[in-house]
């Protein structure tokens, strides 16, 4: 389901179709449901960008609990094979329950994924979805409207900050439904030496017209 060859070259990976559009339509119309979240943000209050995103409560929406269990498996097994290039000796739970617990122990209880919504002209700058000490290194975002009939511009966009090198870009190509699993701060980098660290941030370039609905899907929660 992962592509680990893209994901361990580049960064990122596309999943192709992870959800159907009712199920994109279904998570979108959620957004004025006011008793679904537990925070809203105006990214241009605090310098973010511009557009909003809403952080879900505990307990989540079902289809987004389902994601976030069944995703953190695989991308768990990746993570630690990561972490054992880098020479980090932390390793992660096989399972989403063990590894909230271990959150929730060290003080990160409140729940992270979020349903951003950008209009016209909004953005979201480059940026890492830190909460806490404790960080999970990848994470998931489902673009749940389509380009070309919903909406124009808002690109997904990665850059990759390469020690003594220029930074490289990316700009990820989504439709409707689309998921792309993204290293959430850094990355290893196979060198002439061994695997170093590699700092990654991304963002959305600004919408030029419609509206564009996104689900994030964050494996750490928040302090």
């Amino acid at each position: 389901m992962i592509d680990t060859e893209t994901l361990d070259t580049r960064g990122f990976a596309v999943i192709p179709g992870l959800l159907g559009p009712a199920a994109c339509r279904d998570l979108a119309a959620l957004w004025p449901d006011e008793g679904v979240f537990r925070k809203k943000i105006v990214m241009q209050r605090h310098g973010y960008g511009r557009g909003e995103y809403q952080y879900f409560a505990y307990a989540l929406p079902e289809p987004v609990e389902r994601l976030r269990q069944t995703l953190y498996p695989p991308l768990a097994a990746i993570a630690n094979r990561w972490n054992e290039q880098l020479g980090s000796e932390r390793r992660f739970p096989p399972t989403l329950t063990a590894w909230l617990r271990e959150c929730h122990a060290g003080g990160q209880k409140r729940p992270t994924p979020l349903l951003l919504r950008y209009g016209p002209g909004d953005y979201n700058c480059l940026h890492r979805d830190l909460y806490g000490d404790l960080v999970f290194p990848l994470q998931v975002a489902i673009l749940l409207s389509e380009p070309a009939r919903d909406f124009t511009g808002g690109e997904f966009l990665l850059v990759e900050q390469r020690p003594r090198q220029q930074s490289r870009g990316e700009v990820v190509a989504l439709k409707q439904g689309d998921a792309v699993v993204f290293a959430v701060n850094e990355r290893p980098v196979a060198g002439a030496r061994g695997f170093h660290r590699t700092a990654m941030r991304h963002g959305v370039s600004s919408l030029r017209e419609g509206e564009r609905f996104t689900l994030g899907i964050i494996f750490h929660d928040a302090a």
